[in-house]
C-alpha cells in the first residue's frame, strides 16, 4: 500500500478514536516553551514539560498548576529521555500523547572564525539531535504502533525565522534551524503512514528573557568586535520590539488545534515588513542592507 493510501486509511480510522489531551513540550522552563505550556493548559490540555533543573520544575509547577507535569531531562541525554518515556506512558494511562512540541533550543552566536567546532557541535546536539532523540523516543506514544488507543498525535517543530534567513554571526544557530526544517519535511512524509502530522513553526523575534542574556563582550579585542556590537544592538532592539509572548503562545495554540494545518507557519510581528518582504528580495540586496547596518 502506498504512503498516501495508508495515510488516508489511518486518517479515516483516527476519526473513530478519541483525541488525547496530553501534550509534551520540551524546554518549558521559560520563553516560548513556557508560554505554549500556559496557553495549552488554558485550553484544557495536560502538559508534560521538560526542564533541566529541579528548581525550575517546582517553580513552573507552582505557577501553572495541576495541568503541568514536569519532566526532568536534557534533550542531549538519551538515557534520561528514555526514562521520561516510561514516566509519560505511566501517567497517560493508556491514552498516548496528543502532541509533541519540540521547543528546546540554544543559540551559540559569534563569528565562525572564532567559534570552536565543539561549540557549534553542541548547538547541533541540542537543536537538531535533541529533536531526533525526543521524537524517536516518543513516536509510539504519538501513534507509531499497532492498535494505538487514540487519534495519532501531532508534532510541532520549533524552527525560527533564522531557519530561512541566515545572518552574520548566527551561522551555528541558523545552521541548526536549516537542518531542522529539512528533517521536518522528511518527518512529515515518513510519518504520514501513522497519521502523525508534522508542522514547522518559525518564530521571529519574541519578547522573552533570552534578549537580556546577549552580549558581545566575549569577542572584545578582536577584529569582529565593533561589527558584533552593532549586531547585538540590532538584535536586542528587535527582541524588545518583537511579538509579545502571549500573542506568540496564542498562535502556537491555534496552530496546534487547526484541523488541517499548513506545512509551515511564520510567527512574526509586522509580518510583511519583517518576513514576507525579506523573503521576496534577492539575497544580494539583503547582503547590501546588512553590510550598511554593520
Amino acid at each position: 500500500m502506498s504512503i498516501e493510501c495508508r495515510a488516508k486509511t489511518v486518517e479515516h480510522k483516527a476519526l473513530l478514536k478519541p483525541r488525547s489531551k496530553f501534550v509534551l513540550i520540551t524546554g518549558a522552563s521559560t520563553g516560548i516553551g513556557y508560554g505554549a505550556a500556559k496557553e495549552l493548559i488554558r485550553r484544557g490540555y495536560t502538559v508534560f514539560g521538560s526542564v533541566r533543573k529541579k528548581d525550575d520544575a517546582d517553580r513552573v509547577k507552582s505557577e501553572l498548576g495541576a495541568g503541568f507535569l514536569p519532566l526532568l531531562f536534557d534533550v542531549t541525554d538519551a538515557a534520561a529521555v528514555g526514562r521520561a518515556v516510561t514516566e509519560v506512558k505511566d501517567q497517560c494511562k493508556g491514552q498516548g500523547l496528543g502532541g509533541l512540541i519540540n521547543n528546546s533550543g540554544i543559540s551559540v552566536p559569534g563569528p565562525i572564525e572564532l567559534l570552536s567546532v565543539e561549540e557549534i557541535a553542541h548547538n547541533f546536539d541540542v537543536n537538531v539531535f535533541g529533536v531526533l532523540r525526543v521524537t524517536k523516543a516518543f513516536l509510539p506514544l504519538l501513534g507509531a504502533q499497532e492498535d494505538h488507543p487514540s487519534s495519532p498525535g501531532r508534532i510541532l517543530n520549533m524552527s525560527s525565522a533564522g531557519g530561512k534567513l541566515a545572518g552574520p554571526y548566527m551561522a551555528s544557530y541558523s545552521g541548526t534551524k536549516h537542518a531542522l526544517e529539512a528533517i521536518s519535511h522528511a518527518m512529515r512524509l515518513e510519518f504520514m503512514r501513522y497519521g502523525i502530522g508534522v508542522i514547522i513553526v518559525g518564530p521571529g523575534a519574541i519578547q522573552t528573557p533570552i534578549w537580556d542574556k546577549t552580549s558581545p563582550q566575549r569577542f572584545e579585542g578582536t577584529a569582529y568586535y565593533d561589527s558584533l556590537a552593532k549586531f547585538y544592538g540590532i538584535a536586542l532592539a528587535a527582541g524588545k520590539g518583537g511579538m509579545p509572548l502571549e500573542e506568540c503562545s496564542r498562535q502556537i495554540g491555534d496552530i496546534f488545534e487547526t484541523e488541517r494545518p499548513e506545512i509551515r507557519y511564520a510567527v512574526v510581528q509586522n509580518k510583511f515588513l519583517k518576513w514576507t518582504l525579506p523573503m521576496l528580495v534577492p539575497q544580494s540586496l539583503r547582503d547590501k542592507v546588512l553590510r550598511k547596518l554593520m
